[in-house]
């Protein structure tokens, strides 16, 4: 197994990124691919005490840099030469298995999905993070972003990809999928839900997805179900609204044990607990959001990633691409596609 590192990528390149994949190159039983200017990863490497290159790192190097004012829809003809786009270049060509960015969101989804290509069929490839629910070990959300407007077609398709993406991962016999909504009811939503739903009823009652309907946001935390499929720009609001009253309870968490003497000693009595919840909730634990749709598994990190958050990364993709998430998606399109696309259409599934 080898995995393409962008080392140039994230608030934190390259320092973080390289000490990050080293710690998964001496954990993992993988190969690491570094790619980025060589001797930025040199310098990064003595900074961290490393005279030699582990048996199992090599460095390929990339002279350009994807900066996140770059405009994503073209900074990877326009940077040939950058680390992103060298990167995606040798996980197309078959040089890796897998790769991991910390870099620009925008660019990465547009550089995989021309460069590397979406699978046959697939319209839209689209963002699926996990969200840390207690009850079922996550829910994964899709889409978070990629694409703020959609068709009933382009959530029937993420529903089909999460499913198989969960299934793999933690090994569900038959994930329950549910839809954004603001209401449970079928009647509930605008006409692209509307519509979203009765293709996923169908879909259901054909014994190909165990969609279980509507799901108000209010529901998610409770682990109702193990994907949840909604547009982009719902996906991308829900999410941050998760993650900002998540950091609001920690930090209201930790001033209420600081305020005296007997909350002191409560948070040293449920000191373990209190780091098993951090750990549960931490984005570092998951390490990145798989770019579903493509057709060889990339994954996303958060742009703030320090080391550990990339040594998560790695990890994950290891099980992406171990998974054939990407295989039993292209098995499966013809049940996931309500037309054959027009002429001119689809240019990046070739």
């Amino acid at each position: 197994m080898k995995i393409i590192v962008d080392a140039m990528g994230g608030d934190n390149a390259p320092l973080e990124i390289v000490k990050g994949a080293l710690m998964a190159a001496g954990e993992f039983d993988t190969d690491i691919v570094l790619v980025g200017r060589g001797e930025e990863i040199l310098r990064s490497l003595q900074t961290l005490g490393v005279s030699d290159l582990p048996s199992n790192v090599e460095i390929a190097n990339a002279n350009e840099v994807v900066e996140m004012e770059d405009d994503p829809a073209t900074v990877t003809r326009q940077k040939a030469d950058s680390s992103m786009t060298v990167g995606l270049k040798l996980l197309h060509d078959g040089k890796a298995d897998a790769m991991v960015s910390a870099g620009s969101t925008g660019a990465l989804l547009s550089g995989a999905t021309l460069i590397v290509k979406r699978v046959r069929g697939v319209r839209r490839a689209c963002l699926a993070p996990v969200l840390p629910t207690p009850s079922n070990g996550g829910t994964l959300l899709v889409d978070v972003g990629a694409n703020a407007e959609c068709t009933p077609e382009y959530l029937l398709q993420f529903a089909f990809m999460g499913s198989f993406f969960v299934k793999s991962f933690k090994d569900v016999e038959a994930p329950k999928v549910g839809l954004l909504n603001i209401g449970v009811e079928e009647t509930k939503g605008s006409a692209l839900y509307k519509e979203a739903h009765a293709l996923l009823k169908k879909a259901g009652e054909e014994g190909r997805l165990n969609f279980i309907g509507n799901v108000e946001a209010r529901d998610l935390m409770d682990g109702v179900c193990d994907v949840l499929v909604c547009d982009g720009f719902a996906g991308n609001v829900l999410l941050k609204s998760v993650e900002g009253m998540g950091l609001f309870f920690m930090r209201e968490l930790k001033a209420m044990f600081k305020k005296g003497a007997l909350s002191k000693l409560a948070a040293l009595i449920l000191k373990s607990d209190l780091m098993a919840l951090k750990k549960m909730v931490s984005s570092e634990e998951v390490g990145g959001t798989a770019l579903l749709g493509i057709q060889k598994p990339v994954i996303k990190a958060h742009g703030s990633s320090n080391a550990y958050a990339i040594r998560s990364a790695v990890g994950q993709a290891i099980r992406a691409a171990k998974s054939g998430t990407a295989e039993k998606i292209a098995a499966n399109i013809e049940y996931m596609k309500l037309r054959e696309p027009e002429k001119g259409e689809d240019h990046a599934d070739a």
